[in-house]
């Protein structure tokens, strides 16, 4: 009777760990099933040595032993069903986090430092006091040279990167001395004309003190800012058409030293000025997913800009309706809080170039 108790022990315990592993998934699949091994071991040592030469609990014992192998198994093939499963999400997952294949398809000098947009057959390019539109074969068109002329009530002296949305250029613009901003502004410009249309202040409330790029996504018709600061380790929400406030999400980990922002495809594209260009040292790209309502959000790095011209300094970026990927770089400069000052040896001017990726 005392083996008959013990086998009954050990199935209760296969059955509770079972359910255990069903609720835990793949990890705690793995220690039911290391406990049920154990349970299971020590129940037949025990039995073995208490064991009665009566032939009743014998046959009797030989059958409840049966039964606990069959319990044993049903254990065994529920926490590896569910091991399986675990696995497989996970490995869904990270699929869908890995990073895509960039092939560098070419470059073209352009005049501006700062951030690039494209719609249609037509580019945007935006130097930190210019505003300029290129054709697809980078083709100079048009230049606004003085673009904070007229339409501001606030002062402001730079454009950092810029995105397009149906023929207008959005511009996060600010005055910025020596590495310290305020003022910072949404500023929308005529895609034609490259003239101001109109500006939407940004909230202080909102923690952020300066604004490196700026992205639309019209998918959701939002405007979203990231920061080059310490304050980049948010993106800034905004709505579309009214320029409202909607808040900020946490980027974890946040990308150091941020210069743009991107939308496409349901993602958000983040460049970083984090490489060292004395060091020969790339600059990087990363992506990041904002489920509706999400706080936080995870940051993956995508691609390591390390076939470029020359490691400089990057800037913004944006996507192609083809889907090429269009990153700005610059080199030649010395760059000291966030502005050229002097140059490197074999250069007398920086120069600001846009390289073209095509992704799978």
């Amino acid at each position: 009777m005392k083996r008959l108790f013990l086998v009954l022990c050990a199935m209760c315990a296969a059955c509770a760990l079972v359910a255990c592993s069903g609720a835990g998934g793949a990890a705690g699949s793995a220690d039911a099933m290391a406990s049920v091994e154990s349970s299971a071991a020590t129940a037949s040592s025990a039995a073995a040595e208490t064991s009665a030469p009566n032939s009743t609990e014998e046959a009797t014992s030989t059958s409840m032993d049966a039964s606990a192998n069959a319990s044993a198994k049903i254990a065994s093939e529920a926490t590896s069903s569910s091991a399986s499963a675990g696995a497989a999400s996970a490995s869904s997952s990270a699929e869908a986090a890995s990073p895509a294949t960039y092939a560098l398809m070419g470059f073209s000098e352009v005049d501006g430092r700062q951030g690039v947009a494209a719609e249609g057959n037509l580019r945007w390019v935006s130097g930190s006091t210019t505003l300029s539109r290129y054709d697809a074969d980078w083709n100079l068109q048009a230049t606004n040279d003085d673009p904070f002329s007229t339409g501001y009530e606030l002062e402001v002296n730079h454009i950092g990167d810029i995105d397009v949305y149906q023929g207008e250029v959005y511009c996060g613009v600010e005055l910025f001395v020596d590495g310290v901003a305020k003022n910072i502004q949404i500023a929308v410009y005529d895609g034609e004309t490259l003239e101001l249309s109109r500006t939407f202040n940004f909230e202080p409330e909102s923690g952020q003190d300066e604004c490196a790029g700026i992205a639309v996504n019209p998918d959701e018709g939002t405007v979203e800012m990231c920061a080059w600061t310490d304050s980049g380790k948010y993106l800034y929400r905004y709505d579309l058409k009214t320029g409202a406030y909607l808040g900020k999400v946490e980027l974890v980990p946040a990308p150091k030293w941020q210069q743009g922002v991107a939308y496409h495809d349901g993602f958000y594209y983040l460049t970083a000025d984090d490489g060292d260009a004395d060091k020969d040292a790339p600059d990087h790209l990363y992506r990041v997913k904002i489920p509706q309502g999400a706080e936080s959000v995870e940051v993956v790095e995508e691609y390591a800009l390390d076939d470029v011209t020359k490691q400089g300094e990057i800037e913004g970026l944006t996507f192609t309706d083809q889907g090429q990927l269009l990153v700005v770089y610059n080199r030649g400069a010395k760059i000291i809080e966030g502005m050229p000052s002097g140059f490197y040896d074999g250069y007398d001017h920086e120069i600001h170039e846009v390289f073209t990726y095509d992704i799978s």
